[in-house]
Parts: C-alpha cells; sequence; structure tokens
C-alpha cells in the first residue's frame, strides 16, 4: 500500500469515529430519557432562545417564542374541541410556519398528527385521512379545491377547518381568541417516548399511502440526527425548500435549527431558479436537498454568481454519483451529507466524509453497532430474496448487489413501529431469515457495499419505485387504470429516463377497443397524484405473464420505450404539451439526448 493510501485510510476512520462522536452525544439523550417527548425538546430550546428568530417565511420572522406562542394556541383549541390524548387530526397544508406550530402544538397535549401529502386529492386523500381515523382535518390557504374533492360522505362527518382557506371552518379567527399560555404537562401525562407522536405517510410497497408510526423517540432521533455532520450552531440559517409532511424536511432540517437555536429558512414550495438568490438574500450555510432537486439546480443556466453564497454544508439523499462532482464543483458545496433511511424502517446509512455516490458507509469502528443491517441475495423475477438449500437467506459479498435488510430488535435503532395498517406492516417483515425465528425489516431497496464499507444506492425492488422525490406504488397506479374506460389489463413498472432521477412510471396495457388518450390522461389526473400518472403507455396485443400468470415486470423494463425495438406503440405524456402522443424515433432521440425535462 502507497503512502498516500495509508494516508487516506488514516483520514478516513479519523473522521468517521470523529463524526460518530459527535453524533452520540446528541442521541444518547434519547436512549436516556424514555419518558421525555418531543415537545418538551422543542419546548427546552424555546426556553433558552425565546427571542431568536425561529423561521424566516415569505418576508415574515417568526421568533421561537411566537411559533411557541401559536402552538399553545393550537393546543388550547384542540382541548376546546375535546380532542384527547392519542387520538389523531389530518394536517394537510402547504409550507408556512403555522404547519410546524400546528403539530407541535396538537404534540403538546398527546394528540396525534397525520402530515398528509399536499399532491393527493379524492380517493388517494380520502384514503390517507381514512386509514388514520382522523377526527378532524386542518388545512391552508390553498386546499379548498382538494378537500372538495373528497366523497360527501365523508364531508359530512369530518369536520374542516381552515387557516386562511373558505372552505369549512376558519381557524384562524378561533385561535385570536384562545389563551397563549402552555397547556398544563398533566394533559400528557404518563405517555412514554414510545408513544406514537406523527403519522408521515409512505407508498411502502403496494397500495395506496400507508401512515407510518413516528413514535416521539424516533421524532427527537430525527431533529438531532444531521446536528453533528452539518456542524451546525445557533448561528447557522437552514434552507428548507422539501416539503413538510416528508421526514428529511419537516424533522430533520428543521431540527437543526430547533435544537441548536438556528433559523429556519422556509420557502412555500422548491422554485429553482430562485434557489441561490434565497441562500444569498438569507444568508444561508446549509440546506436540505433531494436528489431531483440537485438536477433541476444543475440544469440552470450558468450564473456568475452561482458560487456567491455562504452555503457551506448539504444533507439529504438521491443524489447520483453521475451529478454528484458538477453539483459540488459548480455550486462551491464541498461538504455533502448523503444519507439513507426509509420513514418507517431500521435501515440507516450516512455519509459523513462526502464520498461521491455513496449514500453511507459503515467503519470498523461501528461494525458491532451495525450488526442488525444485511445485504441478501435477491431474485428478481421473483421478487423476493435467494434462499439456500436450508431455507436461509443469502449475505452478499463484497461489490454484489443484494436487498438491504434490518433486524428487528425493541430498543430504538432497531424496532419496526410498522404502519397503521397491521397486515401492511407484516408484508415488510422478512422471517427465518439467518437462523429460525428471527425476523428482519425488508426496504425493498438493492445496495452494494464496497470494501471500504460505503454504501451504495443501485435501485427499487418490487412494486415501488421513486420519481420527482416521490415512492410510487405500481398497484395505486393500475388500479387507477383499471378504471379507465377501454383498458382491460395494466402493469406498472419504472424506467430510467436520462437526465432524471429514479424512475419514470410506464404502463404496458391491454385495450378490449379503443383508447381515447385524453379521457386516459383526465381520469388519471382525478385518482393519482401528478407524479404517479405514467410518462409512457405501451400497448400490448396480449398481456407479458409468467407461467403462474403473474405480470412480467422485469422483462418489460427491460425492454424499455424505444420505438425501433419496441414493436408495440408506445405513448408518452409530452411536457410541452402536456398530453399522450405517439413516440416517434425522433421523439425518443430528443429524451435519450435530455431534450425533454418531465
Amino acid at each position: 500500500m502507497m503512502v498516500v493510501d495509508v494516508f487516506k485510510a488514516i483520514r478516513r476512520e479519523w473522521t468517521a469515529l470523529n463524526v460518530l462522536l459527535r453524533v452520540k452525544g446528541w442521541l444518547d439523550p434519547v436512549s436516556r430519557e424514555p419518558d421525555v417527548l418531543a415537545p418538551d425538546d422543542l419546548e427546552a430550546c424555546i426556553d433558552r432562545f425565546s427571542d431568536r428568530t425561529a423561521v424566516r417565511f415569505e418576508g415574515r420572522e417568526m421568533t421561537y417564542s411566537e411559533l411557541d406562542s401559536f402552538a399553545n394556541r393550537i393546543a388550547q383549541w384542540a382541548l376546546s374541541k375535546g380532542l384527547k390524548r392519542g387520538e389523531t387530526v389530518a394536517l394537510l397544508m402547504e409550507n408556512c410556519p403555522e404547519y410546524i406550530a400546528v403539530w407541535f402544538g396538537l404534540s403538546k397535549i398527546g394528540v396525534v398528527t397525520a402530515l398528509v401529502n399536499t399532491n393527493l386529492s379524492g380517493d388517494s386523500l380520502a384514503h390517507s385521512i381514512g386509514i388514520v381515523n382522523a377526527r378532524l382535518l386542518i388545512t391552508g390557504s390553498e386546499q379548498d379545491e382538494q378537500v372538495q374533492t373528497l366523497p360527501s360522505s365523508l364531508l359530512d362527518t369530518l369536520p374542516v377547518w381552515s387557516l386562511g382557506g373558505s372552505f369549512g371552518h376558519s381557524l384562524g379567527e378561533v385561535l385570536e381568541l384562545k389563551p397563549d399560555r402552555r397547556p398544563a404537562k398533566s394533559t400528557r401525562a404518563r405517555m412514554t417516548s414510545d408513544a406514537t407522536c406523527l403519522y408521515i405517510y409512505t407508498s411502502g410497497t403496494t397500495g395506496l399511502p400507508k401512515a407510518a408510526h413516528m413514535s416521539h423517540a424516533r421524532v427527537r432521533t430525527m431533529i438531532r440526527t444531521f446536528i453533528a455532520p452539518c456542524k451546525a450552531t445557533s448561528e447557522d440559517r437552514t434552507y428548507v425548500t422539501l416539503p413538510l409532511y416528508h421526514a428529511t424536511g419537516g424533522l430533520c432540517a428543521v431540527g437543526i435549527a430547533f435544537q441548536t437555536g438556528g433559523e429556519v429558512v422556509l420557502r412555500r414550495r422548491f422554485s429553482a431558479s430562485a434557489f441561490w438568490q434565497d441562500c444569498r438574500d438569507h444568508e444561508v450555510s446549509i440546506i436540505a436537498y433531494i436528489g431531483e432537486l440537485c438536477r433541476y439546480l444543475v440544469n440552470q443556466p450558468a450564473q456568475p454568481g452561482d458560487r456567491q453564497h455562504k452555503v457551506r454544508a448539504a444533507f439529504g439523499n438521491g443524489l447520483g454519483s453521475d451529478i454528484w462532482n458538477t453539483f459540488s464543483d459548480r455550486f462551491g458545496v464541498s461538504r455533502i451529507v448523503e444519507f439513507y433511511g426509509s420513514t418507517e424502517g431500521n435501515v440507516k446509512f450516512m455519509n459523513y466524509d462526502s464520498q461521491p455516490g455513496s449514500c453511507g458507509r459503515v467503519p470498523p469502528i461501528a461494525r458491532k453497532q451495525y450488526q442488525h443491517v444485511a445485504f441478501v441475495k435477491f431474485d428478481p423475477v421473483t421478487g423476493t430474496p435467494v434462499r439456500d438449500e436450508n431455507g436461509y437467506c443469502v449475505r452478499t459479498g463484497t461489490n454484489e448487489v443484494g436487498e438491504a435488510i434490518g433486524r428487528i430488535g425493541s430498543d430504538t435503532t432497531t424496532r419496526f413501529e410498522g404502519y397503521r395498517d397491521e397486515e401492511a406492516s407484516e408484508e415488510k417483515i422478512l422471517k427465518d431469515v439467518f437462523e429460525p425465528g428471527d425476523r428482519w425489516f425488508r426496504t425493498g431497496d438493492l445496495m452494494r457495499q464496497d470494501k471500504h464499507g460505503y454504501v451504495y444506492f443501485v435501485d427499487r425492488a418490487g412494486d415501488t419505485f421513486r420519481w420527482k422525490g416521490e415512492n410510487v406504488s405500481t398497484n395505486q397506479v393500475a388500479d387507477a387504470l383499471a378504471r379507465v374506460p377501454g383498458v382491460q389489463t395494466a402493469n406498472v413498472y419504472g424506467v430510467p429516463v436520462p437526465g432524471s432521477d429514479g424512475k419514470a412510471g410506464m404502463a404496458s396495457v391491454t385495450t378490449n377497443g379503443y383508447l381515447d388518450y385524453q379521457h386516459l390522461l383526465d381520469s388519471l389526473a382525478a385518482h393519482l397524484p401528478r407524479y404517479a400518472i405514467p410518462v409512457f403507455i405501451r400497448e400490448q396485443q396480449e398481456a407479458a405473464t409468467t407461467g403462474t400468470f403473474k405480470y412480467r415486470k422485469v422483462d418489460l423494463a427491460a425492454d424499455g420505450y424505444d420505438p425501433d425495438t419496441v414493436e408495440d406503440p408506445v405513448w408518452y405524456a409530452d411536457p410541452e404539451t402536456g398530453q399522450y402522443v405517439r413516440l416517434t424515433p425522433e421523439e425518443y432521440t430528443k429524451i435519450t439526448a435530455g431534450g425533454k425535462h418531465f
């Protein structure tokens, strides 16, 4: 081994030890304090930094004490409505400071908040509200039309309270009459950190959105996780353009500030053209990202001010190796903390030394703490891990692709808190993996690990793929297609598109007559969030199935959508016209050259 390699190895392990010790210092209190809840953490921070700015948003500032005051009014209002500890309120609102204050306030009295995806409407929205048995729905100024897509039978029984909207009761007017004193802690007495604090939705592997339990311990952990890797202090300003209904933006990014006394610079929604100007205007030092966000920024025309900002660290997930260095070099962000972890899962990785393309590393010093994580060989045809002659799963070797799984235990790190739907929770559990009776959480993600312990995301397995930063359930899309007159069968899968992160939706359909593509698009838009609508449609004469009549997703995905090689007609949702049009070789060339931005 050359001297330079020895030096790199020493530096790599020293960095690992340094960061792991700092992370441990932040996370240890969670495991030692089983009776401390998320609102206790936030109130302690507010008491320390009451007069400091907590959130900057659209030209206004909210201090820590003002945030607490609003949260207290929410709590007092909820008590006056008869809400009790353990009951659930659904929250459907765009990014704004009040969003954070709503779930914070409800947590003060032990009420659970379900953070509903703002892309949903109709059946998907009704399902998300129904599975958590929400007592009422809180909305924002932009959700009037969405709420009115709910079935009348649900609206007849579900009270709707709006902050700024015209549909339902006016929550703002009522809050002005409520006292802003903190509710007595007795309202959440005898609760432990195992109790559910939030529901955050994930598509999981099948079906409609699933509500993942987020315990107070898990929330407390997530709001602490990135403080040490980003070296955050009270002087930092964290820019949050990700939706607050997702854990990365709503807990991890917000937590960086709310545990250190720093500031959140919040935007209603992401804008590639305004991103760096916002960072300059507000002297942002930390940004939160998903891979698609970074790709949008890289695709913007180069500007003289691309490096004229104070951003020193970025954290997030999904930053592909193909644009990692381009993003870092162009915008001058050298510290990139890429991580891997699902909302509900027990498999977590973190890339604390900015190794391009890696989502984390398990250094030798941490191997003992990561014994609950394994990579097992995966059969793409059956969609399940490979079993040996004794019936046990087979571990992968160095740089061999396999599914990441996590052994289920009882502590904060290893437990699987599951979904509101117990049957859905059971579907994620793999049993008798390496010994009789053991239980492991299936991530549904294919990964590989190199000789230095770096972990690399490869692909999603099973019935879910990722597009536009969201998980898309193939079964949900297939169900929506089945509603469309003319569609006889529908097989949905993801296909790569050059210049885009994740995979675009593609459906191979058979028809029982003429298929009206405008009606198809209108119907899908009425039942699916925009990101779940298939980009490509392939019309087959007969459905491609296995000998046991299961749809052949792997073969179809491998075929792709090249009209020169796929014999069946292929249609695509043209981003320029907003309509499905027949895919020609010329249009295919534009897509593969990056000339179409979906």
